[in-house]
């Protein structure tokens, strides 16, 4: 890794993406007084920014609507010294120090940088779906499924999230059907066994959804069976989204060490990337909870890594 001399100023830390991840590093590195510089993204905040009620976070006993508790760990990172830029890194040179991060048209240099840029669900691609997110059409079961306590959703995939979320969805919900293009899973053998054993789940095979119907909820989804090509109404309050997720790494391809799909790897338990005074935190690397408190908490281990890395390598 090359030095690189620069007359610029160099920043303790660069935070890279928001979300419950980079927000509370954000909070825990403003506290260290690193003074952390943030590049939220345009789209800052995360998944939570497309949820309504969070009801699963601690010390929120009557909920909190996602929006606003993003808007308020915003608001404390800013309180201890966060330098907040809501724009997008569009490339970033980790091969030299300091860390290249540029964003735009501009430049920036850091000693050690932080990435949340978290994770994207795929999503079916309707108009409908985008319409009704966070009022019927969910990508978390676990986070929404209490919603739909003796109501029917469907739930569309046909991998192991896909099942796994299914017969959760079945503690609450009175009916669940698993919507699949084709008539065979790609689950694994005992999570597919579990959900056809499930006297609560119904599968429609061989469909797909092509449009959920609701002005302000969900009220029943038009399914078009793929092999007649005939349309169907299904009448239902919720739809779930298990097709997947795309972790946001492109910025990092050949740098970083990843998995086959894409999450950053750490050195676990620490936040720790393969280059030192890099570190991930959150659901771009986390493929396995993607919940709101456990990216909190690695947001918070990023921060007090970095906290350290700098310390030992006598910056700040």
């Amino acid at each position: 890794m090359t030095e690189q001399n620069t007359d610029q100023k160099v920043e303790n830390v660069i935070i890279i993406g928001s979300g419950p991840a980079g927000y509370t590093s954000a909070i825990y590195t403003g506290r260290a007084n690193l003074e952390p510089l943030m590049f939220e993204g345009y789209f800052s905040g995360g998944q939570l920014m497309l949820t309504t009620e969070v009801e699963n976070y601690p010390g929120f006993p009557e909920g909190v609507m996602g929006p606003d508790f993003m808007m308020d760990l915003r608001k404390q990172s800013e309180r201890f010294g966060t330098r907040i830029v809501t724009k997008d890194v569009t490339a970033v040179d980790l091969t030299q120090r300091p860390f290249k991060v540029e964003v735009e048209n501009d430049v920036y240099y850091a000693h050690s940088v932080i990435i949340s840029t978290g994770a994207s669900a795929k999503l079916l691609g309707l108009e409908s779906e985008k319409r009704l997110m966070g009022h019927g059409v969910s990508t978390c079961a676990t986070c929404d499924g209490a919603f739909f306590r003796n109501k029917a959703v469907a739930i569309v995939g046909g991998g192991d999230s896909a099942m796994e979320e299914a017969n959760f969805l079945t503690r609450f919900a009175s009916k669940v059907y698993v919507i699949h293009r084709r008539d065979t899973l790609r689950a694994s053998k005992i999570m597919q066994d579990r959900a056809m054993n499930n006297p609560k789940i119904e599968f429609l095979w061989n469909s797909a959804i092509d449009e959920i119907v609701g002005e302000n909820k969900v009220s029943s989804i038009k399914l078009r069976n793929l092999q007649t090509n005939e349309v169907s109404d299904l009448e239902l309050d919720g739809v779930f989204v298990a097709i997947g997720h795309t972790p946001n790494t492109w910025l990092f391809k050949d740098v970083l060490d990843m998995d086959e799909v894409g999450y950053l790897k750490v050195d676990y338990p620490s936040s720790r990337t393969n280059i030192p005074g890099v570190f991930a935190a959150g659901d771009v690397h986390d493929p396995i909870y993607r919940q709101a408190i456990t990216a909190a908490g690695a947001g918070c281990r990023a921060a007090i890594d970095a906290e350290r890395y700098l310390e030992e390598h006598g910056v700040h």
